[in-house]
């Protein structure tokens, strides 16, 4: 039975989807912008509570549960879908809307569901909806990327399910709330949630399907399926301390690959595990300002990494080229772009006045005050080191300031162009009125981060990485220019997943061989001999098996044609006869006696 009606904003968004299949041209477009305006609407009317409860095979689901945790993931989920339609609109085929909305309402439903059936509903569709955002492409590399992204979630899918039924079948309880790692269940559902975090070795994923996405598709990607999932960490693991060792890997490791990487999307897409990183070391903390500052960073990241995204993906629509070794001298042509990337670039580095300074400010406070390991402090402060270097400085450089490539594109379309200002224009507002931040933490409280050691320590770790970055140019030490394919850790699981196929092949299809010979031709035609006379050869085998026993040689030919032809013709001595029913006679007579 349903009570209270409110509308979920996931419901709104599959609704605008189905919409949109009856629609064509500019009203198509225009009624996809509608959607994320009305579910920002819907979402500031909407009060806190649990709403739309359903009694379903014995579960009490809700699919509706507004906090200001929910509330402010949901806020930022609408706004991103929003730029990222604008960023769209060069697009005329309805299913890429429609996919799109699709996608964004799947993470809506994640951030609104107040119980895990409801989550794990939404959770599959987000995949289904990436799975399609990436093949949308339609290349040989975006397709194999699209098929490896649904295996992989499939299987994560797989172990979030599992984990639900045994964390249900323990405790009877499906609410989605606060859990520990003390059962099977809980550590299945952890694991679930982790493979869509991208966790050090379930990370290849990622960054093997987010650059091989149509343009407008990554931006959709590099807002949603990650941040869903720190979103489910927060509501559910927070204070767990594996987090932060995990979260602090996160922040490092995708630094080494971002510095070697030639593709500049992958080169984002790894930044983009290491910023997660960041939120995942806050929720792993688990106090308010930690809480606040994993929340506040995931609005700075997606606003700023979208951005990112935007300006490399104008660089492709207009030159077809996202190599580093292909580009080169694009500001003349393309200087809005650049200075749009800039902004991002600025924001991702957590220089004073863009948003990430204040949102990292806040995780690296939280991180002292807790008094949690130091060595998990210097690795997010080398992470920063590392994101200023090929974020804010290696990629600007080498697709806009470098040597002229002799690439002359126009600048992007008026309409990506507006995209990336709304964007760039957040990444501003947020970094320099840290006021407006008090509305999206979910904990109250007031925040200083422009603080003299703040500023000093950022400005420090800026001038060295810029001096590092022109001493490695001087030097010739940096290989810009470098064509090359970088190894990640799915090359094992894909040389031992062939390994194990090539195995199971091996001994199956042998297995079923030598099963076809035996059993499909060898078998039948020995039975199609045996019963042609079935009693001489009863006869020939009781002889050979006496003849075996008393070490004779084998039955002759011509003894084994006599008793063939005595068992057609049943011409059989008397005596044989005689011999058989006294055999009978005695068998019959001791099951007698025994019964």
């Amino acid at each position: 039975m349903i009570a209270d009606v409110v509308i979920p904003p996931v419901l709104l968004y599959v609704a605008g989807c189905l919409l949109l299949s009856g629609l064509r041209g500019r009203l198509l477009k225009a009624a996809a912008l509608l959607v994320p305006v009305a579910g920002l609407l819907l979402l500031w009317a909407m009060p806190d509570g649990s709403f739309g409860r359903i009694a379903f095979i014995g579960l009490d689901l809700v699919p509706v549960k507004v906090d200001a945790l929910s509330r402010s993931f949901g806020t930022i989920f609408h706004l991103i879908t929003l730029l990222g339609l604008v960023f769209s609109l060069h697009h005329k085929e309805c299913g890429h809307y429609a996919v799109a909305l699709l996608y964004a309402g799947a993470a809506q439903g994640v951030v609104f569901a107040g119980d895990l059936f409801s989550l794990f509903v939404c959770w599959e569709v987000l995949t289904i909806a990436a799975t399609f955002l990436i093949a949308a492409r339609r290349t040989t590399r975006s397709r194999g990327a699209a098929f490896r992204y649904l295996l992989v979630h499939a299987a994560g899918g797989l172990c979030l399910l599992t984990g639900i039924i045994s964390h249900y079948g323990a405790t009877g309880d499906i609410a989605l709330g606060a859990m520990s790692l003390g059962a099977p269940g809980t550590l299945l559902i952890f694991l679930g949630f982790g493979l869509n975090c991208a966790w050090p070795l379930l990370h290849a994923w990622l960054v093997d399907a987010y650059p091989e996405a149509t343009i407008a598709g990554t931006v959709f990607l590099s807002a949603f399926t990650t941040k869903s999932a720190v979103y489910v960490l927060a509501r559910t693991f927070a204070g767990t301390e594996a987090l932060i060792w995990i979260g602090a890997l996160m922040a490092v490791f995708p630094v080494f690959y971002a510095i070697m990487e030639n593709d500049l999307r992958r080169v984002l897409s790894y930044s983009l595990i290491s910023q997660v990183g960041y939120m995942v070391v806050g929720i792993g903390i688990g106090t308010e300002l930690a809480i606040n500052g994993a929340v506040c960073h995931a609005w700075a990241h997606i606003l700023y990494k979208s951005l990112l995204f935007m300006a490399m993906g104008a660089v492709l629509f207009r030159t077809g080229k996202i190599e580093a070794t292909d580009l080169g001298g694009l500001w003349r042509t393309m200087p809005l772009t650049a200075v749009f990337y800039l902004i991002g670039a600025a924001s991702i580095a957590a220089a004073p006045l863009f948003s990430g300074f204040i949102t990292k400010s806040m995780l690296l406070d939280a991180l002292v005050h807790s008094h949690k390991q130091s060595w998990v402090y210097l690795a997010l402060l080398a992470a920063g080191a590392g994101t200023i270097f090929y974020a804010g400085i290696k990629i600007p450089y080498v697709a806009f300031f470098r040597r002229d490539a002799g690439l002359r594109p126009k600048e992007a379309p008026p309409h990506m162009l507006l995209a990336m200002g709304g964007a760039a224009l957040l990444c501003i507002l947020l970094g320099v009125w840290p006021a407006l931040w008090s509305r999206i933490m979910p904990y109250p409280m007031s925040l200083h981060p422009y603080t003299a050691a703040h500023v000093l320590a950022k400005l420090q770790q800026l001038f060295f990485v810029a001096v590092g970055f022109v001493l490695l140019l001087r030097w010739k030490l940096y290989p810009f220019e470098s064509r090359s394919i970088n190894l990640d850790v799915d090359w094992f699981y894909r040389r031992g997943a062939r390994l194990a196929y090539s195995l199971t092949d091996w001994f199956f299809n042998s297995l079923n061989a030598w099963s076809e010979r035996q059993l499909g031709k060898r078998l039948p035609s020995l039975l199609a001999r045996f019963f042609e006379e079935p009693g001489g050869h009863f006869q020939l085998a009781g002889l050979r098996l006496i003849n075996r026993l008393a070490g004779a040689g084998p039955v002759q030919p011509e003894v084994q044609r006599r008793i063939l032809q005595r068992s057609i013709s049943g011409s059989y001595p008397i005596g044989v006869g005689v011999l058989l029913a006294v055999l009978f006679l005695s068998l019959m007579t001791v099951l007698f006696f025994l019964g």
